[in-house]
């Protein structure tokens, strides 16, 4: 069994993004640790509204590439933009891409690729106002439910987990 990190802020995390993802990590025999900038619980919300809380496993700057196997974003406005001004964050999402390993961002998540500066010469996809922040970072944006250029796998907004899953699991089996 391996683990497989999910990485967010305190807050801001769009709920379906982070537990639907988690399940299927789970039902396909790896362990979800759940990463964030501090430690205790983090807030998910179903879009504006506050959902359930969280534990949080792991500190990001306490954690190491070399543990997991894949890493997760999930999406939500306020959480990735919250990682991208995270140093720790930003530079443990940009060692995770360098890693060769997985990387699986959602919705709004792909601003932390961007930030991390790992999508120059990648084919992704995002909730449609990344577009111009994408290409503008080097990458080549489409319209499209899941989209996998090298290690990222990438996803437009919730109505698009279960394909997003379906990759996430895909990548874990090799």
């Amino acid at each position: 069994m391996s683990k497989v990190a999910f990485l967010v802020a305190s807050e801001g995390i769009e709920r379906v993004e982070l537990t639907d993802p988690w399940q299927a990590v789970k039902d396909a025999g790896h362990e979800p640790v759940l990463l964030s900038l501090e430690p205790g619980e983090v807030q998910t919300f179903d879009h504006l509204d506050k959902a359930a809380k969280q534990a949080v496993d792991v500190v990001v700057a306490d954690a190491s590439v070399g543990d997991y196997a894949a890493l997760v974003l999930p999406g939500g406005v306020a959480n990735p933009d919250a990682l991208r001004m995270d140093e720790d964050a930003v530079a443990f999402i940009k060692e995770f891409v360098g890693s060769g390993k997985p990387v699986a961002a959602i919705c709004h998540a792909p601003w932390t690729l961007v930030e991390a500066d790992v999508v120059r010469g990648k084919r992704l996809t995002s909730w449609p106002s990344l577009q111009t922040d994408i290409r503008n970072a080097g990458g080549e944006w489409v319209d499209e439910e899941v989209v996998t250029s090298d290690n990222l796998i990438t996803s437009r907004n919730p109505d698009d987990i279960p394909a997003f899953n379906k990759a996430v699991v895909a990548a874990l089996a090799g």
